[in-house]
């Protein structure tokens, strides 16, 4: 009896593809998410069954870790800046790895979107005494931001050391690099936006100065490693109370991704704005617009479905495509999108809730399924 399998081993998606001094065997991205399992900020069993179960992406990205105390804004999320936690994402690596697998950490403050209730009732700091107004989850449940307190010159130079520090500790748990969240309504946007950046001092006044803060952790982080093996995750689309995706923001974004292509990056990793409809393919021209200012690999990220996936590839407008939900409830994606298998779905109530339901129990496919024989 013979077995063959139907694949479609030719798509762009499958192929292989360098992004700075990473090697990827394909270009299916594992997003970052986060998904808070357990208690404490150290990872755990779950969090090496969760990424060793997804050693056949192309490259995993981690959820945030915290660069230090200071920096957390979210109940049990892992940090990366004590013995302890280090030697927990020891283990996430090691299995990773032997899995045939690369893993980077993504690197993460929250800034004014944090909470009292996570600093032992300090407030937050911010690039200004402004409230951010997003919801803060903490281990009482979702608040509202306070007011934050104006970081000073040595509050920056001390962050900025602290992303390198953690850059330091990634590699010495084993990653193959790091990436800078620059994403959402965090410590980077923060700075990156002139309605929540008033300051009138280098790090803020104009574009040139608010994004001084992010050059110089790109450089930290980068000092940490042989070549390039730092990304950086944008979201120049982002909309929420104090974000806003106007022509004024785009331009800034124009600007700022266009100095980063002058710093030691690995990869900038895009999130695109949302699809038009439910299902809708994602729109190409953002990303077009970023790969002309951009001289490196592009990750393109938020809607992608194999389909679209290959053809935002195929049309050059990204070297790879970075998948979160699909990911969640298929671990083998890369395996499925090469055998043309129907993806499952997740169940969104069981995202955050701790515990192993729904994080580390989604089946592979079965490989008979489907087989000519």
């Amino acid at each position: 009896m013979t077995t063959t399998c139907s694949t479609v081993l030719d798509q762009p998606l499958l192929r292989p593809a360098e992004l700075g001094d990473l090697q990827l065997p394909n270009r299916v991205v594992m997003a970052p998410m986060t998904r808070a399992t357990g208690e404490g900020l150290v990872p755990n069993g779950m969090h090496t069954d969760y990424y060793g179960q997804r050693a056949g992406a192309g490259l995993i990205i981690t959820e945030g870790a915290w660069v230090s105390e200071r920096a957390i804004g979210f109940p049990n999320v892992p940090g990366v800046y004590s013995e302890e936690q280090i030697s927990g994402w020891r283990g996430v690596t090691d299995v990773v790895h032997a899995l045939g697998g690369r893993i980077v950490l993504q690197l993460w403050h929250t800034g004014a979107a944090s909470h009292p209730d996570h600093l032992g009732g300090a407030l937050p700091a911010g690039p200004s005494a402004v409230d951010p107004r997003e919801r803060a989850y903490t281990p009482g449940g979702p608040k509202a931001t306070v007011t934050p307190r104006e970081m000073t010159i040595n509050d920056i130079r001390d962050t900025v050391a602290e992303y390198g520090t953690a850059a330091v500790n990634a590699r010495r748990a084993g990653f193959d690099g790091v990436e800078v969240h620059a994403l959402g309504s965090f410590l980077i946007p923060q700075f990156l936006n002139p309605r929540l950046n008033l300051r009138r001092d280098a790090y803020g006044g104009d574009p040139a100065g608010r994004r001084r803060l992010l050059m110089e952790i790109v450089d930290a982080a980068a000092a940490a490693w042989e070549g390039r093996r730092v990304g950086v995750r944008l979201s120049p689309y982002w909309t929420a109370e104090r974000f806003t995706a106007d022509e004024r923001t785009l331009a800034d974004y124009d600007a700022l991704v266009a100095e980063l292509g002058d710093h030691p990056m690995a990869y900038l990793h895009l999130r695109g704005p949302a699809p038009a409809a439910p299902g809708a393919a994602p729109d190409h021209a953002p990303f077009a617009r970023y790969r002309r200012l951009f001289d490196g690999p592009l990750i393109a990220n938020h809607g992608f479905d194999r389909e679209t996936g290959n053809a935002v590839i195929g049309a050059g407008l990204a070297d790879a495509v970075s998948y979160a939900t699909h990911f969640v409830a298929n671990p083998d994606l890369v395996a499925r999108f090469a055998l043309d298998r129907e993806l499952a779905a997740g169940d969104p109530g069981t995202y955050y809730t701790g515990g192993s339901g729904g994080y580390v129990d989604y089946p592979a496919s079965r490989w008979g399924d489907g087989v000519r024989r």
